[in-house]
C-alpha cells in the first residue's frame, strides 16, 4: 500500500511539475516573441513604413493573439479533468502483469470494504 501511495505522489509531483515547466516555457516564448515583434516594428518605424502607435499597436496585437492562442490550447475540454498517469520503469515493465493482478485484487477489497461500510451506517 505504501509503494501505491508513494506511486501516486510521483504522478501528482510529475504532474505539477510539468505543468509548471509548460507554463515557463509558454512564458519565455511569450516574452521572445514579444521582443521579436518589438523589433520588426521598431525597423519599419525607423524606414518610416509606420508610425510609433501603429507599431505599439501592432506589437500588443501579436502578443494579445499568442496569449489567445496559448490560453485556448490549455484549456481544452480534456484538460479540465485529471488524467491517469502511469509510471512504469523497466522493471516494473515486467512484473507489470502481476502487479495488475494485485490492482484488481485491491479494488476488490476496497469495494468490499465500501458495501461493509455502507451496511453499518444502515444498521
Amino acid at each position: 500500500m505504501a509503494d501505491f501511495n508513494s506511486l501516486v505522489q510521483k504522478a501528482f509531483y510529475l504532474g505539477i511539475g510539468l505543468a509548471s515547466y509548460a507554463n515557463e516555457k509558454a512564458r519565455i516564448a511569450l516574452t521572445e516573441l514579444e521582443e521579436q515583434a518589438q523589433k520588426v516594428a521598431n525597423k519599419m518605424v525607423a524606414r518610416g513604413e509606420i508610425t510609433a502607435e501603429e507599431a505599439r499597436k501592432y506589437v500588443d496585437e501579436l502578443v494579445q493573439q499568442a496569449q489567445k492562442k496559448t490560453e485556448g490550447s490549455s484549456q481544452s475540454p480534456c484538460d479540465k479533468e485529471p488524467r491517469l498517469i502511469e509510471i512504469i520503469t523497466e522493471e516494473e515493465e515486467t512484473a507489470q502483469t502481476s502487479k495488475s493482478n494485485n490492482i484488481d485484487e485491491l479494488r476488490n477489497q476496497v469495494d468490499f470494504l465500501q458495501e461493509e461500510l455502507r451496511r453499518l451506517k444502515h444498521k
